[in-house]
């Protein structure tokens, strides 16, 4: 699952933490199969016209594709460098997104006001989990796939249901 509990150390750290990341269909490795595949798969028809003037009309639009697969595949991956952290402590919880930009949310609460909602519809995905607390509403996991959510919504349930017991 693209989501952990960690159990951080030292006296001030939280009760509880959890990261979020957004699943990797294709990993790095992959990555370099499909572009040496992309590369043979273009040669081939290439090669039936070496020597000639047709292999310098048809050689740009080639290296024009294998170009495009290779700016749109790092931008997917760009575009996946999220990191979501929820700290939580008997006093107070944030969550922190790490966007794919650098850019930075985050959203503070007293874990004994916040609830967690999960959404079955209504929301821009099935199966929506939201933060409630502080007068503010926070998506949490919304990478997630449909059967993650419902899963992380009762492990965090259950989660702060422990940590108010204390």
């Amino acid at each position: 699952m693209p989501y952990e509990w960690v159990q951080p150390d030292g006296p001030d750290a939280p009760k509880a933490e959890l990261h979020l990341w957004p699943y990797r269909s294709l990993p790095r490795r992959g990555f370099v199969w499909i572009m040496g595949m992309g590369f043979g798969l273009m040669l081939l028809p290439l090669l039936g016209v070496v020597g000639t003037m047709a292999l310098w009309g048809l050689l740009p639009f080639g290296l024009a594709a294998l170009g495009a697969l290779w700016f749109f595949i790092e931008k997917s991956y760009k575009d996946g460098e999220i990191l979501e952290e929820l700290r939580i402590w008997p006093d107070h919880m944030t969550l922190t997104r790490h966007g794919p930009r650098g850019d930075l949310q985050e959203w503070e609460a007293n874990p004994y006001w916040v609830t967690v909602h999960l959404h079955k519809n209504g929301g821009p995905i099935p199966d929506y989990v939201t933060l409630k607390g502080n007068g503010r509403e926070v998506e949490l996991g919304a990478f997630l796939s449909e059967e993650e959510r419902p899963a992380l919504h009762d492990e965090l349930s259950q989660r702060l249901v422990e940590l108010r017991s204390y």
